[in-house]
């Protein structure tokens, strides 16, 4: 279970072991896989402005993402704050039955609260557009007729879709 929410340190402090270990310059970051971002929003979004601070890691804001499960009143948050780094949201189903499964989190904000949040942050972000996620997982979600409801559920958003292998590990 949850032991404690990261602090900005310590989220910062990730980078920073990364840095040394790599060769390569890191110059984008997601906040995906170390527990959810919007039920840790003040530390995330502290953490995400000292990466884009000159006097920080100065790390453009178009290369920062802020990934979610779908936790609309934060997302709400986010937009009404205007905050400039990039929104995805993990969807990972075409339709509530499959998301409900996998996603627990669907019953409390489904697939349409979704859609309806992505409409309010374009229309506000007319240069930006949320990136659904989506977790291919075989005989899950993987199926044409699959393919093809994700692609009806999606046809009036203006966002991007990111196709993700699953990982087993």
């Amino acid at each position: 279970g949850l032991m404690q929410n990261l602090s900005p340190g310590e989220i910062i402090d990730q980078l920073i072991i990364i840095r040394k270990f790599s060769s390569q310059p890191i110059n984008n970051v997601v906040y995906m896989g170390m527990g959810e971002p919007f039920l840790n929003y003040e530390s995330v979004i502290k953490s995400a402005n000292i990466l884009n601070n000159k006097k920080g890691f100065n790390i453009s804001s178009k290369k920062i993402t802020i990934s979610t499960v779908g936790i609309v009143p934060k997302i709400k948050q986010f937009i009404d704050e205007k905050i400039k780094y990039r929104l995805a949201i993990s969807l990972n189903a075409p339709n509530d039955l499959i998301r409900d499964d996998i996603m627990p989190v669907n019953k409390k904000w489904p697939i349409a609260e979704l859609i309806n949040i992505n409409k309010m942050y374009s229309n506000q972000n007319k240069r930006k557009k949320i990136t659904f996620e989506y977790v291919i997982m075989d005989g899950i979600n993987s199926s044409t007729e699959n393919a093809i409801e994700l692609s009806q559920i999606l046809n009036s958003a203006k966002c991007k879709v990111n196709i993700i292998p699953y990982n087993e590990i």
